[in-house]
Protein backbone atom coordinates (compact mmCIF):
# COMPACT_ATOMS: atom_id res chain seq x y z
CA UNK A 1 0.00 0.00 0.00
CA UNK A 2 2.96 2.13 -0.36
CA UNK A 3 3.58 2.39 3.22
CA UNK A 4 4.65 1.09 6.61
CA UNK A 5 3.02 -0.87 8.99
CA UNK A 6 3.79 -2.04 12.56
CA UNK A 7 2.48 -4.47 14.82
CA UNK A 8 2.38 -4.60 18.49
CA UNK A 9 1.33 -8.02 20.36
CA UNK A 10 1.06 -8.13 24.10
CA UNK A 11 0.35 -11.47 25.45
CA UNK A 12 -0.44 -14.67 24.28
CA UNK A 13 2.26 -18.52 23.24
CA UNK A 14 4.95 -16.97 21.39
CA UNK A 15 4.26 -19.51 18.50
CA UNK A 16 0.69 -18.67 18.28
CA UNK A 17 1.43 -14.73 18.03
CA UNK A 18 4.07 -15.19 15.60
CA UNK A 19 1.95 -17.31 13.10
CA UNK A 20 -0.66 -14.88 13.61
CA UNK A 21 1.52 -12.37 12.76
CA UNK A 22 2.61 -14.05 9.34
CA UNK A 23 -1.23 -14.19 8.61
CA UNK A 24 -1.94 -10.20 9.10
CA UNK A 25 1.13 -9.71 6.96
CA UNK A 26 0.06 -11.80 4.25
CA UNK A 27 -3.55 -10.43 4.56
CA UNK A 28 -2.16 -7.06 4.23
CA UNK A 29 -0.45 -8.10 1.19
CA UNK A 30 -3.61 -9.44 -0.68
CA UNK A 31 -5.28 -6.53 0.66
CA UNK A 32 -3.13 -4.74 -1.75
CA UNK A 33 -3.34 -7.11 -4.36
CA UNK A 34 -7.03 -6.81 -4.50
CA UNK A 35 -7.55 -2.74 -4.01
CA UNK A 36 -4.45 -1.29 -5.70
CA UNK A 37 -5.62 1.48 -7.96
CA UNK A 38 -1.62 1.92 -9.29
CA UNK A 39 -1.66 -2.07 -10.44
CA UNK A 40 -3.10 -2.84 -13.73
CA UNK A 41 -3.62 -6.59 -12.74
CA UNK A 42 -5.54 -5.70 -9.24
CA UNK A 43 -9.29 -7.04 -9.03
CA UNK A 44 -10.53 -2.83 -8.57
CA UNK A 45 -8.54 -2.05 -11.69
CA UNK A 46 -10.18 -4.36 -13.26
CA UNK A 47 -12.96 -3.36 -12.07
CA UNK A 48 -12.51 0.29 -12.83
CA UNK A 49 -12.21 -0.77 -16.59
CA UNK A 50 -15.64 -2.43 -16.76
CA UNK A 51 -13.28 -6.00 -17.38
CA UNK A 52 -15.19 -7.62 -13.65
CA UNK A 53 -18.53 -7.19 -11.84
CA UNK A 54 -18.37 -6.40 -8.36
CA UNK A 55 -19.64 -10.14 -7.87
CA UNK A 56 -16.85 -11.53 -10.29
CA UNK A 57 -14.26 -10.01 -7.76
CA UNK A 58 -13.26 -11.47 -4.05
CA UNK A 59 -16.41 -11.16 -1.70
CA UNK A 60 -13.91 -8.28 0.65
CA UNK A 61 -14.51 -5.79 -2.59
CA UNK A 62 -18.31 -5.99 -2.10
CA UNK A 63 -17.40 -5.32 1.85
CA UNK A 64 -15.52 -2.56 1.24
CA UNK A 65 -17.86 -0.88 -1.28
CA UNK A 66 -20.64 -1.09 1.23
CA UNK A 67 -18.39 0.51 3.74
CA UNK A 68 -17.60 3.13 1.37
CA UNK A 69 -21.35 3.97 0.67
CA UNK A 70 -22.29 3.91 4.25
CA UNK A 71 -19.41 6.14 4.71
CA UNK A 72 -20.80 8.79 2.03
CA UNK A 73 -23.94 8.67 3.19
CA UNK A 74 -23.15 9.74 7.03
CA UNK A 75 -20.35 12.31 5.60
CA UNK A 76 -22.81 13.48 3.48
CA UNK A 77 -21.08 12.99 0.36
CA UNK A 78 -18.14 14.81 1.70
CA UNK A 79 -16.50 11.21 1.70
CA UNK A 80 -16.71 8.85 -1.77
CA UNK A 81 -15.24 5.78 -2.84
CA UNK A 82 -15.35 6.71 -6.33
CA UNK A 83 -12.97 8.72 -8.45
CA UNK A 84 -14.07 10.43 -12.20
CA UNK A 85 -16.59 8.05 -11.88
CA UNK A 86 -15.42 4.82 -11.46
CA UNK A 87 -15.03 2.88 -8.21
CA UNK A 88 -11.57 3.98 -5.95
CA UNK A 89 -11.97 2.49 -1.93
CA UNK A 90 -8.54 3.79 -1.64
CA UNK A 91 -9.75 5.88 1.28
CA UNK A 92 -11.18 3.41 3.05
CA UNK A 93 -9.57 0.18 2.73
CA UNK A 94 -6.13 1.21 4.93
CA UNK A 95 -7.67 1.77 8.19
CA UNK A 96 -10.42 -1.00 7.14
CA UNK A 97 -7.31 -3.41 6.45
CA UNK A 98 -5.08 -1.75 9.75
CA UNK A 99 -8.84 -2.64 12.45
CA UNK A 100 -9.05 -6.42 10.57
CA UNK A 101 -5.63 -6.56 11.59
CA UNK A 102 -5.46 -5.53 14.68
CA UNK A 103 -8.81 -7.09 15.44
CA UNK A 104 -7.80 -10.68 13.88
CA UNK A 105 -4.33 -10.96 16.03
CA UNK A 106 -6.20 -9.47 19.30
CA UNK A 107 -8.40 -13.20 18.98
CA UNK A 108 -4.91 -14.89 19.80
CA UNK A 109 -5.41 -17.03 23.57
CA UNK A 110 -3.72 -14.79 25.56
CA UNK A 111 -3.34 -12.17 23.86
CA UNK A 112 -3.59 -8.77 26.07
CA UNK A 113 -3.31 -5.99 24.02
CA UNK A 114 -2.66 -5.10 20.28
CA UNK A 115 -1.80 -1.97 18.74
CA UNK A 116 -1.34 -2.18 14.54
CA UNK A 117 -0.37 1.11 13.03
CA UNK A 118 -0.12 1.92 8.75
CA UNK A 119 0.83 5.25 7.43
CA UNK A 120 0.16 6.67 10.68
CA UNK A 121 -3.17 5.80 11.57
CA UNK A 122 -3.51 3.50 14.58
CA UNK A 123 -6.12 0.80 15.59
CA UNK A 124 -4.92 -0.11 19.03
CA UNK A 125 -7.00 -3.08 21.45
CA UNK A 126 -6.54 -4.01 25.06
CA UNK A 127 -4.13 -2.85 27.06
CA UNK A 128 0.00 -3.00 26.82
CA UNK A 129 0.06 -3.85 30.42
CA UNK A 130 -1.72 -3.68 33.44
CA UNK A 131 -2.73 -0.01 34.90
CA UNK A 132 -1.15 1.29 31.20
CA UNK A 133 -2.88 2.18 28.55
CA UNK A 134 -1.62 2.72 24.70
CA UNK A 135 -0.29 6.33 23.84
CA UNK A 136 -0.69 7.60 20.13
CA UNK A 137 1.13 10.97 19.67
CA UNK A 138 0.00 13.76 17.10
CA UNK A 139 2.52 14.55 14.51
CA UNK A 140 2.30 18.64 14.24
CA UNK A 141 2.89 19.41 10.42
CA UNK A 142 4.27 23.00 11.53
CA UNK A 143 6.71 22.06 14.16
CA UNK A 144 8.58 18.71 11.82
CA UNK A 145 9.48 16.25 14.64
CA UNK A 146 7.03 18.21 16.85
CA UNK A 147 3.74 16.80 18.48
CA UNK A 148 0.27 18.66 18.51
CA UNK A 149 -1.22 16.35 21.35
CA UNK A 150 -0.62 12.77 23.04
CA UNK A 151 -3.43 10.63 22.98
CA UNK A 152 -4.07 8.13 25.66
CA UNK A 153 -6.53 4.98 25.29
CA UNK A 154 -7.37 5.37 29.12
CA UNK A 155 -10.64 3.51 29.99
CA UNK A 156 -10.81 2.70 25.88
CA UNK A 157 -11.04 -0.65 25.34
CA UNK A 158 -10.71 -0.22 21.21
CA UNK A 159 -9.31 3.51 20.69
CA UNK A 160 -8.63 4.23 16.91
CA UNK A 161 -6.24 7.88 15.69
CA UNK A 162 -6.34 8.64 12.00
CA UNK A 163 -5.16 12.04 10.58
CA UNK A 164 -5.66 13.31 6.83
CA UNK A 165 -3.76 16.30 5.69
CA UNK A 166 -1.30 17.52 3.05
CA UNK A 167 2.08 17.16 5.50
CA UNK A 168 3.11 13.35 3.97
CA UNK A 169 1.48 13.41 0.69
CA UNK A 170 0.69 16.79 -0.09
CA UNK A 171 -2.91 18.35 -2.01
CA UNK A 172 -4.04 14.62 -2.35
CA UNK A 173 -7.26 14.76 -1.04
CA UNK A 174 -9.80 15.20 -3.49
CA UNK A 175 -13.59 17.47 -3.04
CA UNK A 176 -16.01 14.35 -4.28
CA UNK A 177 -18.18 17.62 -5.88
CA UNK A 178 -15.74 18.42 -7.60
CA UNK A 179 -13.25 16.09 -8.73
CA UNK A 180 -10.39 18.16 -7.96
CA UNK A 181 -8.07 18.65 -4.46
CA UNK A 182 -10.00 20.13 -1.77
CA UNK A 183 -9.73 23.74 -1.21
CA UNK A 184 -9.84 23.58 2.26
CA UNK A 185 -7.96 26.19 5.36
CA UNK A 186 -6.90 22.77 7.03
CA UNK A 187 -3.29 21.28 7.11
CA UNK A 188 -4.39 18.27 9.03
CA UNK A 189 -7.43 16.79 10.96
CA UNK A 190 -6.90 13.77 13.58
CA UNK A 191 -10.18 11.48 14.21
CA UNK A 192 -10.28 9.78 17.33
CA UNK A 193 -12.89 6.86 17.35
CA UNK A 194 -13.42 3.36 18.43
CA UNK A 195 -12.62 1.72 14.63
CA UNK A 196 -9.85 3.08 12.66
CA UNK A 197 -12.61 1.94 9.41
CA UNK A 198 -14.80 5.39 10.40
CA UNK A 199 -11.64 7.40 12.00
CA UNK A 200 -9.63 7.16 8.79
CA UNK A 201 -12.73 8.03 6.84
CA UNK A 202 -13.83 11.01 8.92
CA UNK A 203 -10.82 12.79 9.21
CA UNK A 204 -10.51 12.57 4.85
CA UNK A 205 -14.20 14.34 5.17
CA UNK A 206 -13.49 16.48 7.72
CA UNK A 207 -10.91 17.76 6.32
CA UNK A 208 -12.66 18.26 2.38
CA UNK A 209 -14.86 20.30 4.58
CA UNK A 210 -12.74 22.87 6.06
CA UNK A 211 -12.24 24.04 9.62
CA UNK A 212 -15.52 25.78 10.40
CA UNK A 213 -18.06 22.76 9.07
CA UNK A 214 -15.58 19.61 9.80
CA UNK A 215 -15.71 20.69 13.54
CA UNK A 216 -19.58 20.93 13.67
CA UNK A 217 -19.68 17.91 11.61
CA UNK A 218 -17.28 16.28 14.08
CA UNK A 219 -19.55 17.15 16.95
CA UNK A 220 -22.52 15.47 15.59
CA UNK A 221 -20.95 11.66 15.41
CA UNK A 222 -21.50 9.89 18.04
CA UNK A 223 -18.15 7.96 19.56
CA UNK A 224 -15.65 10.77 17.52
CA UNK A 225 -13.66 13.07 18.54
CA UNK A 226 -11.63 15.65 16.45
CA UNK A 227 -8.38 17.40 16.41
CA UNK A 228 -7.87 20.65 13.61
CA UNK A 229 -4.65 21.79 12.75
CA UNK A 230 -5.31 25.31 10.25
CA UNK A 231 -2.74 26.71 8.03
CA UNK A 232 -1.84 29.68 10.34
CA UNK A 233 -1.29 27.62 13.32
CA UNK A 234 -4.54 27.69 15.12
CA UNK A 235 -5.75 24.34 16.72
CA UNK A 236 -9.60 23.46 17.34
CA UNK A 237 -10.94 20.52 18.92
CA UNK A 238 -14.25 18.95 19.27
CA UNK A 239 -15.93 19.37 23.19
CA UNK A 240 -15.10 15.66 24.44
CA UNK A 241 -11.33 15.68 23.10
CA UNK A 242 -9.91 16.55 25.90
CA UNK A 243 -10.68 13.43 27.62
CA UNK A 244 -8.18 11.57 25.48
CA UNK A 245 -5.30 13.54 25.53
CA UNK A 246 -2.54 12.22 28.11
Amino acid sequence: MGTVFSFDVRGGESGAVRAALREAVARLHEVDAVFSTYRADSEVSRLARGELTVEQCPPEVARVLALAAEAERVSEGWFSARYRGVPDPTGIVKGWSVERAARRLAAVAGVTGVSVGGGGDVQSLGVPEPGRPWRVGIADPLRPGGLTAVVSAAGAEDLAVATSGTAERGAHVVDPHTGRPAVTDLVAVTVVAPRLTWADCWATAAFARGAAAGLKWLESLPGTEGLLLTADGEVLHTEGLAAYIA
